[in-house]
């Protein structure tokens, strides 16, 4: 009989504790004990199952962790100009055109310029590559892909014949234009030039840079295209100098830039 007694004093005590505990619970949070352990089991459960949920609690950054290294592989040169080809195109091409512009001229007086550099031309030219080659040549690029967005054979070669009847006359007429009027000729002297020199000058391109231009349309990526032109100037200037006997006095790659070939000989001589 004691012990039976023990017994129930012993259950009426727990119970006691139990909702003593509950009801202090509640007092704070709100809620009941069980509903705040359901909560918390939910809450611990929902954390594990939500990563993102997780990652957003203070104190925890694998998912900040995890984006950073899968965007260290992007950092550099190269990942950040093609960056800014997407972001920026006209301003990117052409500051880039400005620059091989710039580096080609100094490339070509350090060859063939007797005389000290001429810091004047350098400027003029990349200034050309600045404000008139490097967004022609976006507009261009571009609006071959929109008008001819395919990249088989008979697409690649109505972009190469557009290319050499139409854009290349056009950019080498401005370029020429612009040249010379820089040096201080007025414009019966540079028609007198332009009926010289164009038609030699184009002639001579067609000999070369079509191949150059298959490849750049058929394979080469148009946010791209331009890039690859230049790339291909830049290697083929040493070869193309060495061939010129005449004194410089214009850009003798710059033809070559706007997908032409080296100019002829009276194409940046004095007289």
């Amino acid at each position: 009989m004691g012990s039976s007694s023990g017994n129930t004093l012993k259950s009426l005590s727990n119970r006691c504790l139990l909702r003593l505990s509950s009801d202090t619970h509640s007092l704070f949070h709100g809620k009941t004990f069980n509903e705040a352990s359901l909560t918390t089991q939910r809450r611990g459960v929902y954390s594990f199952s939500s990563p993102n949920k997780l990652a957003s609690c203070k104190g925890s950054h694998p998912l900040r962790s995890f984006s950073t290294s899968s965007s260290s592989s992007k950092v550099g040169f190269l990942g950040w100009y093609l960056a800014k080809l997407e972001s920026n195109p006209i301003i990117t091409k052409s500051v880039t055109t400005s620059l091989i512009f710039a580096a080609a001229d100094f490339t070509s007086q350090m060859i063939t310029s007797a005389s000290s550099y001429d810091s004047i031309r350098t400027l003029r030219m990349a200034g050309y590559g600045l404000l008139l080659l490097g967004p022609s040549q976006h507009l261009w690029f571009n609006l071959l892909s929109k008008a001819l967005p395919k990249r088989d054979m008979l697409t690649t070669f109505k972009k190469m014949f557009l290319g050499q009847a139409v854009f290349g006359p056009l950019v080498t007429t401005v370029f020429f234009s612009y040249n010379v009027a820089l040096q201080g000729e007025n414009a019966e002297e540079i028609a007198a030039r332009l009926k010289r020199d164009l038609l030699p000058t184009l002639i001579s391109g067609a000999m070369f840079w079509p191949t150059c231009d298959f490849v750049t349309y058929k394979f080469v990526p148009v946010h791209l295209q331009f890039l690859f032109l230049h790339m291909d100037n830049l290697f083929d200037v040493h070869g193309k100098l060495k061939q010129s006997e005449h004194r410089v006095v214009g850009l003798d790659l710059s033809s070559c830039a706007t997908c032409l070939s080296f100019p002829t000989n009276h194409c940046w001589s004095d007289t």
